[in-house]
């Protein structure tokens, strides 16, 4: 499947568009991430969806833009960038800062929205590892981001369980994301607007919490039991607030339960979507 590029809000995005008329499904990637980490959706069994996965500013082989982005930031730019590709209603997918930014996306725009896919979604709680709290600081923050080999190392030990298999195609990806110029100062930048010493901000978590309160579209939290970056806490407390919120945690599973476990990611969405 061949990628292309659009202009949204006067940036460069690479994205992934299975086509077809299906319901149309926004996948959003974490931080540092790229639209690679869904390449396990593209399957047959999902054909009956049209699933569409982007490189966020600054991430991947995207644009940068204007950055500081945050996840409000994030949310407005992806829905011009929906509007750019005719989209009026979406399902929404996002994995890590891609749920703390479909949980934005939800409440600015909440009739264009018809579900919503979590998966081990940030925002929703203060926990987070204490070496990204200490990011947040001056100076020992940039030392801590440079790219680098060990760079490359920490964030595949993030974002995978122990018993997952990185391929050599998705070591390169993840070298790729990790060692092109500018995207650790953007990576950077956006953590220390989502975080700070005590953990994700509070009022970040609030802001989410209040969004999926007063959400009227079914919502799942998926979640792997084994996240060593987002404890699964964060999904089981929020799944509570949302009132057509429904929780599945998934075993033998990291932080990025679409590549882990995507049998059960991909049944979980295809469920969702239907169900609607």
């Amino acid at each position: 499947m061949t990628d292309s590029f659009i202009s949204a809000d006067g940036v460069k995005v690479r994205y992934r568009d299975s086509g077809g008329t299906g319901p149309a499904v926004l996948m959003l990637h974490g931080i540092g991430g790229s639209l690679e980490l869904w390449s396990a959706q593209f399957v047959a069994a999902n054909q009956g969806m049209r699933l569409i996965a982007l490189d966020l500013p600054g991430h991947g082989l995207s644009g940068f833009g204007q950055q500081a982005f945050e996840p409000k930031t994030f949310a407005a730019f992806v829905w011009k960038l929906a509007d750019a590709l005719g989209l009026n209603e979406v399902h929404l997918a996002g994995n890590s800062l891609g749920g703390a930014i479909c949980v934005q996306m939800l409440a600015q725009h909440p009739a264009r929205v018809q579900s919503v896919l979590l998966a081990a979604a940030a925002s929703l709680g203060r926990d987070c590892p204490m070496p990204f709290r200490l990011m947040t600081l001056p100076v020992l923050g940039t030392l801590m981001t440079r790219a680098g080999p060990m760079a490359v190392t920490q964030q595949i030990q993030a974002l995978f369980g122990s018993s997952f298999v990185v391929t050599d195609a998705l070591r390169m990806t993840i070298e790729r994301n990790v060692m092109r110029p500018g995207a650790q100062a953007a990576f950077l930048a956006t953590l220390r607007l989502m975080t700070d010493l005590g953990g994700q901000r509070a009022a970040l978590v609030a802001a989410s919490h209040a969004a999926l309160a007063s959400a009227s579209v079914p919502v799942l939290m998926l979640h792997g039991r084994q996240d060593s970056v987002i404890p699964f806490a964060h999904s089981e407390q929020a799944h509570k607030l949302t009132p057509a919120g429904r929780l599945q945690l998934v075993d033998d599973c990291g932080h990025t339960p679409q590549l882990e476990q995507p049998a059960v990611f991909n049944a979980a969405l295809r469920a969702l979507v239907a169900s609607v």
